[in-house]
């Protein structure tokens, strides 16, 4: 009898492997990171190559340290990364071009040209989002048009696109020898080419797009056998049986799965996704309509979603790009050290502004520095902007919801940072509670796989699983909280229209 479940969460940052038990405790995790390739201002590229390469590596980590082998393995779930597109050569296996990331903004003059018949909601009402540079279908159009061969291959028949779920699944279950290229439906309804009411990819859209439908990979459920490792794999033969785009993902491990319950991720961004049931909203408060996630034959759930482009990545910006820091975990050290901002507020816009704004023109801004702001107040500033983004995400969804959220669960690798869990409930008015299993995106594929084999028997299983860690009541005073916001949101304002003709 197989006792684990293994989770392959292929992130923005890195690529992990993680075991998991009945309980849904980790019993093992094998991680290793990939480069950030940046060849221009705005391009954000991943080489997909060693994306595959470092999944192989990660399983093989993960069974070693629990001393397991795929007998001891009942399924295995994918998340990832869900925007992020790669175009692959079907018959060598190989990618034509470096996978282009969900955060890369290339692609606004292909948004600018399809905006132009019918507005940045051209497609909405159908797929739900807004033509933006963050989802993959403008990624693979840039793709087409821009790649030497790429245009006359992909006519022919012999590329395929998909996000790195896709990519993941059709390598580990063959690859050039019969390699499954499929995806599911929370994957599919971020690209701008699925129909939320018949998860089905549109004809139109695709060839308004230059997209060929012999690209595209078959959408699935979340919660099925898509078909096995294959022979060379160390989990041979084991049944991959679940996939979820990373944020979805977290709110089924978060076991949010009725009506109005909600999650916030923090991590590379930061997403709150609020569960609408069997409902298709709309949002009239710049949220994104999306699958939550569909099991088998089960009826969808749909969520409203709101995204937020830079939070980790803003620390990681610190780290790498000004040195401000060494490791991520020394931004609280320096946030600690002063009692407040000092006035200073970053907007760190790096891809224009996500939810609930959506202004691709914005780009980051640091405001209010005097001679008195050290360090320590940028350190305090960079925690506090991914406070405040959540704010402005959580009052667009409860303007949607018309039902005021009464707390807010959390998850994701900020969320082991007390100083901002703190700052997150001051500044939302409400509790802000941590799951005692915050790696909930890695759970939620194992959740979705271990349904499909049977190794949980319903989400009642799961449910019961879910304990609560740490809870963070709200302190702050309410005039100093609307103070706060007020600045925060003068500053917003200070990062947008900056991009013009000749600023890039």
């Amino acid at each position: 009898m197989a006792d684990y479940i293994l989770a392959i969460d292929q992130g923005t940052t890195s690529s992990r492997a993680i075991i998991f038990d009945k309980k849904g405790s980790i019993i093992a995790t094998g991680q290793k990171e990939h480069e950030q390739i940046l060849p221009k201002a705005g391009w954000v590229e991943h080489d997909a190559t060693e994306i595959w390469r470092n999944v192989q590596e990660v399983i093989g980590l993960a069974l070693s340290r629990a001393d397991l082998t795929r007998h001891d393995i009942a399924a295995v779930g994918i998340t990832n990364q869900r925007e992020t597109a790669v175009v692959w050569d079907k018959t060598t296996g190989k990618p034509v071009y470096n996978a282009i990331v969900w955060q890369d903004t290339r692609t606004q003059e292909i948004v600018n040209r399809l905006a132009a018949d019918g507005g940045l909601d051209r497609f909405k009402s159908i797929v739900g989002l807004p033509l933006a540079t963050y989802f993959s279908g403008t990624k693979v159009a840039w793709i087409l048009e821009n790649v030497d061969g790429a245009r006359e291959k992909a006519e022919a028949g012999d590329l395929v696109f998909g996000t790195t779920d896709s990519w993941v699944l059709w390598n580990l279950t063959g690859g050039t020898e019969g390699g499954v290229h499929a995806t599911d439906v929370t994957n599919a309804s971020r690209t701008l080419f699925m129909d939320l009411e018949t998860l089905q990819w549109r004809d139109d859209i695709l060839e308004v797009f230059g997209v060929p439908r012999s690209m595209m990979p078959e959408i699935r459920s979340s919660s099925e056998v898509y078909g096995a490792a294959e022979s060379s794999s160390l989990l041979r033969e084991t049944p991959i049986a679940g996939i979820l785009g990373d944020q979805q993902a977290a709110t089924f491990g978060q076991a949010a799965f009725q009506t109005g319950e909600s999650k916030n991720t923090y991590g590379t961004g930061c997403f709150l996704i609020f569960n609408t049931g069997e409902e298709i909203v709309h949002s009239k408060n710049g949220l994104l309509t999306t699958v939550g996630y569909k099991l088998g034959d089960q009826p969808t759930h749909y969520a409203l979603e709101g995204s937020i482009a830079v939070t980790g990545s803003l620390i990681q910006w610190l780290r790498d790009q000004l040195g401000i820091i060494s490791s991520a975990p020394e931004v609280e050290q320096l946030a600690e050290k002063v009692d407040d901002n000092g006035g200073v507020y970053i907007v760190p816009a790096f891809s224009g502004l996500f939810a609930p704004y959506w202004r691709s023109d914005a780009r980051g801004a640091i405001v209010g520095l005097t001679r008195y702001a050290n360090k320590n107040h940028i350190a305090r500033a960079a925690l506090e902007a991914v406070a405040f983004q959540t704010r402005d995400v959580l009052d667009a969804v409860n303007a949607d919801a018309g039902v005021d959220l009464s707390e807010l669960k959390v998850d994701g690798g900020m969320v082991a940072n007390d100083a901002l869990m703190q700052f997150q409930a001051d500044i939302l008015g409400v509790p802000v509670v941590r799951p005692v299993v915050a790696e909930t995106t890695a759970l939620g594929a194992a959740y979705a796989a271990g349904l499909a084999v049977g190794f949980w028997s319903g989400l009642d299983d799961l449910s019961s699983n879910w304990q609560e860690d740490r809870r963070w009541e709200p302190s702050l005073d309410e005039a100093e909280r609307d103070r706060q916001l007020r600045l925060w949101r003068k500053a917003v304002t200070k990062s947008m229209d900056w991009v013009d003709e000749d600023v890039k």
